[in-house]
């Protein structure tokens, strides 16, 4: 796994922001979802497809994060994937989003697989092969 990042750019709306004109804090989970799903879809692999064929998804498990400085409206921002570990069922990746080259977001996602009864199931094994080449 060499670990590349993948970086998706994106500016801040007003709808982003809260009373005090900051990016509301669960927004930052919105933006690096966005983020993860561009990730996914530029290993080439189409989650629906996914799901019509192997029967499998993707969910959030568990997300660590740390808010570290404010983003405010109109703010280009750019949040930068990492997958850090592929294992049978998970995927752990660290994504952090930017503005410029100040980090005003860092988290840590685990995502586990799983089949459409909500049990976790393992990674299509071409899946798993595809994200450890990545």
């Amino acid at each position: 796994m060499r670990a590349e990042v993948h970086c998706f750019d994106l500016r801040v709306y007003y709808e982003d922001t809260d009373l005090a004109g900051i990016v509301y804090y669960a927004n930052y989970l919105k933006f690096i979802e966005r983020a993860r799903s561009e990730w996914v879809r530029g290993l080439g692999v189409d989650q629906a497809a996914l799901k019509a064929r192997e029967g499998v998804v993707f969910a959030v498990r568990r997300v660590e994060a740390d808010y570290l400085q404010p983003a405010v409206f109109d703010d280009i921002l750019q949040v930068k994937t990492r997958l850090i570990e592929v294992t049978a069922a998970r995927l752990v990746l660290e994504q952090s989003v930017y503005r410029g080259a100040l980090c005003l977001f860092a988290a840590k996602v685990v995502l586990v697989c799983l089949a459409a009864t909500g049990r976790p199931v393992r990674l299509p094994r071409d899946l798993r092969e595809r994200l450890n080449e990545s």
